[in-house]
């Protein structure tokens, strides 16, 4: 890596960058000098951002949902910044409610945006990166990428498909010079909670997904990570020269995914009887 590419500022593409973890990262970015090519369907909340930074900031109209969209937001970043550096797939929103409560229109819906969209978002800027031989990815996964309790079973199903894609996407970059990191914050305190589309409840699931959802309403603002920190968080995965594939953000994640991960292991062990005798004659 020569000096000129050591020191020239990094240029980020942030989807879902008007509110909580995306735009802490969008403004954090510009703070340090940075150049941020920010998409969302709606701009218009980075216009503060966009008066303070001028040519730094891009703000890009965009669904993630849009395949064509994203490669026209894409080109225009080009054209502005010349290259980009870092691609934080950070836009989604939840979907809470039982398995069988949610509608097929609600399950499609909820992949559409937090899988089929960062699949848009990859094929869009891949290229690109592959060309530079350089570059990292920021994978906007949860606790939820790697565990799951009643009522979010369809958010966790897209964050799981998430992690699934990007372990193998990891392993095929590599050689190429492009880094992956699974972004894995646990209770932030965004707006995500508020935007959460909710299944058509049954009663017979009240006792299990309703006292969760009660549960978590009656968490006090403690329980929360703020914003700010998980984005100063990854900025330090971003900063290091051997940034993790997973990066657990908050003690909620990491007191979600330790038991998960715990459990598997001791599946295998207790059943693996079962599992060796498969193979014997």
């Amino acid at each position: 890596m020569t000096l000129t590419q050591q020191t020239r500022p990094r240029t980020w593409l942030i989807t879902g960058a008007t509110t909580g973890i995306g735009r802490e990262l969008t403004r954090q970015a510009l703070e340090n000098g940075e150049t941020v090519a920010a998409l969302a369907r709606d701009t218009t909340p980075l216009d503060e951002l966009a008066q303070a930074h001028g040519e730094h900031l891009l703000a890009v109209q965009a669904d993630v949902r849009d395949e064509q969209a994203v490669r026209v937001a894409v080109e225009s970043t080009l054209a502005r910044f010349g290259r980009i550096d870092v691609v934080a797939n950070n836009a989604g929103y939840g979907l809470f409610g039982a398995v069988e409560e949610a509608s097929d229109a609600q399950a499609r819906a909820v992949f559409d945006t937090n899988v089929f969209g960062v699949l848009n978002v990859l094929r869009a800027t891949l290229p690109v990166l592959r060309a530079q031989r350089s570059g990292h990815i920021l994978q906007g996964s949860s606790v939820y990428g790697q565990s799951a309790h009643p009522g979010v079973g369809l958010l966790a199903a897209t964050k799981y498909a998430v992690e699934g894609l990007s372990d193998a996407l990891a392993a095929e970059v590599a050689p190429l010079g492009i880094k992956v990191t699974l972004i894995q914050p646990g209770m932030t305190a965004t707006p995500f909670l508020a935007n959460l589309d909710l299944a058509a409840a049954l009663d017979d699931y009240d006792p299990t997904v309703r006292e969760v959802r009660k549960a978590i309403g009656e968490l006090p603002l403690s329980a929360f990570s703020a914003a700010a920190r998980v984005a100063e968080g990854i900025r330090t995965a971003v900063d290091s020269p051997n940034p993790p594939l997973r990066l657990a953000l908050g003690t909620s994640s990491a007191a979600g995914l330790r038991p998960a991960l715990e459990a598997r292991i001791a599946d295998l062990d207790n059943w693996q009887g079962v599992t060796d005798a498969v193979d014997r004659p």
